[in-house]
Formats: structure tokens, C-alpha cells, sequence
């Protein structure tokens, strides 16, 4: 597989995704791309209330299940730690949560449990 950007080029196959086979699979590319989508998100928001963030670093873990009717993504777990000066934990989380809900790729995954733990470093 090789992105038109050139941002990636390598391998992409059933056992990459169900096996032990080396490359990617479109549940890591979507997780990757939610990770990337949240913290986006989450600096803008940020910035706009007055707090641009001096980091914001954001990892997706994706579940996947075997339903009877196929192969579910059933569950995103985002994990963001954020250093942002001059907020406090509450108006960090409230901003962190409604990027959850309101992030491109949130929405399209809609159908989706998402969870957020967000934490505020000092």
C-alpha cells in the first residue's frame, strides 16, 4: 500500500492484520488516524479558550471482535497526556471530552465506543 502522499509506503495484508505477518492494517491506519484526528482537535479547542498547548501526545488502542455477522470495531480507547499552560483539570478534561465527541473521525465512528483518558501534565 502506498499513500498518494508518500507519507507511507509498505506492506499491508490479511496476515499483517489476522497474523503474524509484517505491515499495516486498516485498524491501525484508523486508529492512527483517530489518535491524530483527537489531538488536533483537542489543540484547537484549547487554543481557542485561551490555552494553546505546549504538547498534546495521543495513542488509540483499537478493538476489533469476530461478531456472528463478521469482523466489529467495537471499542477505541484514546490515551492523551497534554501540557497546557495555565488550565485547570476540570476545563482541560471538559475540552478534552467534547474533542472525543466532536473530532472528525468521531464521528464518522460513531457506531463506535470511544473512551478518553486524558491527562493534564505539569
Amino acid at each position: 500500500m502506498r499513500f498518494g502522499s508518500g507519507a507511507f509506503d509498505g506492506a499491508y495484508s490479511f496476515d499483517s492484520r489476522f497474523g503474524e505477518g509484517k505491515g499495516t492494517n486498516p485498524e491501525e491506519l484508523i486508529a492512527a488516524a483517530h489518535a491524530g484526528c483527537f489531538s488536533m482537535a483537542t489543540a484547537a479547542a484549547l487554543t481557542r479558550a485561551g490555552h494553546p498547548p505546549t504538547s498534546i501526545d495521543t495513542s488509540a488502542a483499537l478493538t476489533i471482535e469476530q461478531k456472528p455477522e463478521g469482523y466489529r470495531i467495537t471499542s477505541i480507547a484514546l490515551t492523551t497526556n497534554a501540557v497546557v499552560p495555565g488550565i485547570d483539570e476540570a476545563q482541560f478534561k471538559a475540552i478534552a471530552d467534547e474533542a472525543k465527541k466532536t473530532c472528525p473521525v468521531s464521528v464518522a465512528l460513531a457506531s463506535v465506543n470511544v473512551t478518553l483518558n486524558a491527562t493534564l501534565k505539569r
